[in-house]
């Protein structure tokens, strides 16, 4: 017979998370730090290289997280790219303390820069609040302005 017309199953929305991007002032040093971090790890002969981020706290929402969720990169104040989460390892700090590895794609896709303040470690982002693809036609400008620039143009709501 089917499920009654009453009872749809609602599409839930992906969790996603929020971190800061410390070292990098731009979507390319970015870029330029993963494939550094890759081609390492292939030097090392690591038979499956990956790029991941370690922290210390695990998500404990990680199913949430993993149903098309993506880790948001705050650069210079601003989001500005994300990267899909693809799973979670167990690996270490530099210290040799246990950390949570955020497996990534290898796929930076720029998004709406939109200004965030600083916080430590990650927060969890919901679909709602996360800032729209970059996609096609002059839009795509926004992500080779210099970050000063679409910082401002944020902080002014034009962006």
């Amino acid at each position: 017979m089917g499920t009654p017309f009453w009872i749809k199953r609602r599409r839930v929305m992906p969790l996603h998370i929020v971190k800061l991007c410390v070292g990098a002032a731009s979507i390319e040093d970015l870029a330029d730090w993963q494939a550094g971090r890759l081609a390492e790890q292939k030097r090392l002969g690591v038979k499956k290289p990956q790029i991941f981020h370690t922290t210390f706290q695990s998500p404990k929402r990680q199913a949430d997280v993993l149903d098309g969720g993506s880790l948001y990169w705050v650069i210079k104040g601003l989001i500005s790219v994300r990267q899909r989460l693809v799973g979670f390892g167990e690996g270490q700090k530099d210290n040799g303390k246990p950390a949570c590895l955020l497996l990534l794609d290898r796929q930076l896709v720029p998004v709406r820069p939109t200004p965030r303040r600083p916080f430590q470690g990650w927060r969890y982002l919901d679909a709602d609040d996360a800032p729209p693809d970059l996609k096609g036609g002059a839009r795509d400008t926004v992500a080779e302005m210099p970050a000063a620039m679409r910082k401002e143009l944020a902080g002014l709501g034009l962006l």
